[in-house]
């Protein structure tokens, strides 16, 4: 398991030192002119690209360790319904209620309704992750759901600054309590 770990904050330590190069080497790239010169869009998107493949890679060796049967949006998220409740499909502006908790693909829990209460969110409208709010959106009220939300779609490079480390892939398990005043 620190084998795990001590990769990743590698990984991640090496696309930061990139990304570092990168920015340093734009501060003092100039022309003839004395125009400063753009960074070097396609090192940019490499790294990008690199850090997209390796969410994936760490997401779907989770899923088959696990044995699961998930589905991927053309995000990135995945997703697996387990339940797809009764209500009505949740969409923008609706107000949700719901039972959740979050965690790291390593098993370390992060936050949970059981020790916060239940969340209510405003769909397209709290501040939550992108990759959840997408996830909602594919659900009813009464529904339950797995989510898998790659680092990009979450809380990014640098985590949410508390509990959320950097780079991480996070996973969700939902239950929807109430939508548009239906309890479920």
């Amino acid at each position: 398991m620190m084998r795990v770990i001590s990769v990743s904050i590698g990984n991640f330590l090496l696309v930061l030192s990139a990304i570092f190069l990168s920015v340093s080497c734009y501060e003092r790239r100039e022309n003839k002119t004395g125009e400063v010169i753009a960074p070097d869009r396609e090192a940019i998107e490499e790294v990008n690209r690199y850090l997209v493949q390796k969410d994936r890679e760490r997401i779907e060796n989770y899923i088959e360790r696990r044995g699961l049967n998930m589905q991927m949006t053309s995000s990135g998220l995945w997703y697996m319904i387990t339940d797809s409740g009764s209500g009505s499909v949740i969409t923008s502006d609706d107000r949700v209620l719901l039972d959740y908790s979050c965690g790291l693909l390593d098993g370390t829990g992060l936050y949970s309704s059981d020790e916060t209460g239940p969340k209510e969110v405003v769909i397209g409208k709290s501040n939550i992750e992108s990759g959840l709010d997408e996830g909602l959106r594919m659900l009813r009220g009464g529904s339950e759901a797995t989510f898998i939300i790659p680092s990009y779609l979450a809380h990014g490079l640098l985590g949410d600054g508390e509990r959320v480390p950097p780079r991480s892939v996070v996973v969700y398990q939902i239950r929807i309590i109430r939508h548009k005043n239906i309890d479920y």
